[in-house]
């Protein structure tokens, strides 16, 4: 079964010192020493998990990609690995509008099925202050939520949003004269807020994927680099290759008017920091101008 826990690691808010994850390993040895001992407890090749063939919309996981790295001009301990094929894309969310959803025969879910894990506490608290400004004509299971409770836990013992009747409790279902879609989304829309402040960390962040490493470099020094890309079936853990369907790849969910650094700008913005993304448009416009054929463009834009 996929998990939306799995998205946990790349908690929300921009990146500093206080945020980074610490040069040690969990059992306090190094970060390099703890990445070796993961290699010697790894399963043979007969233990490899094998990815299904993706749906015929997609265009698959392994294709070329162009990255770019840059020194992250708010911390000195810090660079970005920004995945510009991802980032430079045509992607758009089509939820409702042809998405097909991550379950067979639940299509009007899109993505929200599983309902949403919590990164952390805060994470939680953070979504309880906007719940309780949930109405009944905004959100079609107030009545459910308020009575009996909008959380629970996961055969892990992990938090998360309820799933109700079948997914995440705060999903309007089609026909409700509140909106169909995320109540907390629509929360947001209606307060002229954007939807990050009010939904649960991994719901924002979807598609946009960001995870952290300490690299040790050659002087023994080390840095942590943050890289920002695809949030592709992977993302998801093993289970991400039993989705029913996938958008990140798939060609109908490619075909915006905007990249997805523009159209994702109020989430890159908190996920990297203000001035590292500007940095990032300034990469992404040089891209987009040249004059060469674009060097490894998403598989599933128009045109590829």
């Amino acid at each position: 079964m996929p998990k939306t826990k799995n998205a946990k690691s790349e908690k929300s808010g921009k990146t500093g010192k206080s945020g980074k994850p610490d040069k040690t390993g969990a059992n306090g040895g190094s970060a390099k020493a703890s990445q070796k001992d993961s290699k010697a407890n790894k399963p043979g090749k007969a233990a490899k998990v094998i990815a299904p063939k993706a749906a015929p919309d997609e265009q698959g996981l392994d294709f070329p990609r162009a990255w770019v790295e840059f020194a992250d001009p708010a911390d000195e301990e810090q660079v970005f690995r920004c995945d510009l094929t991802w980032l430079t894309s045509r992607w758009h969310c089509i939820f409702g509008s042809g998405c097909q959803g991550i379950r067979a025969g639940r299509a009007d879910d899109g993505c929200c099925t599983l309902g949403a894990h919590f990164s952390d506490e805060e994470d939680e608290q953070r979504v309880a202050g906007f719940v309780a400004q949930l109405t009944p004509d905004i959100w079609q299971h107030h009545e459910v939520g308020t009575d009996s409770g909008w959380t629970q836990e996961d055969e892990d013992g992990e938090r998360q949003t309820r799933r109700w009747e079948g997914s995440c409790i705060f999903q309007n279902r089609p026909g409700f004269a509140g909106g169909a879609g995320c109540s907390l989304h629509i929360l947001a829309l209606r307060q002229g807020r954007e939807p990050l402040e009010t939904k649960p960390d991994v719901c924002w962040q979807l598609p946009v994927r960001r995870t952290y490493e300490w690299i040790e470099r050659p002087d023994d020094t080390k840095i942590l680099q943050v890289s920002i890309g695809e949030y592709d079936r992977r993302g998801w853990g093993p289970g991400g290759h039993d989705l029913h369907w996938w958008c990140t790849s798939a060609t109908s969910a490619h075909g915006a008017g905007k990249p997805v650094y523009l159209s994702y700008e109020p989430e890159l913005r908190e996920l990297m920091g203000p001035a590292a993304y500007d940095i990032l448009v300034g990469l992404c416009e040089q891209r987009l101008a040249s004059q060469l054929p674009l060097v490894a463009p998403h598989p599933a834009d128009p045109g590829v």
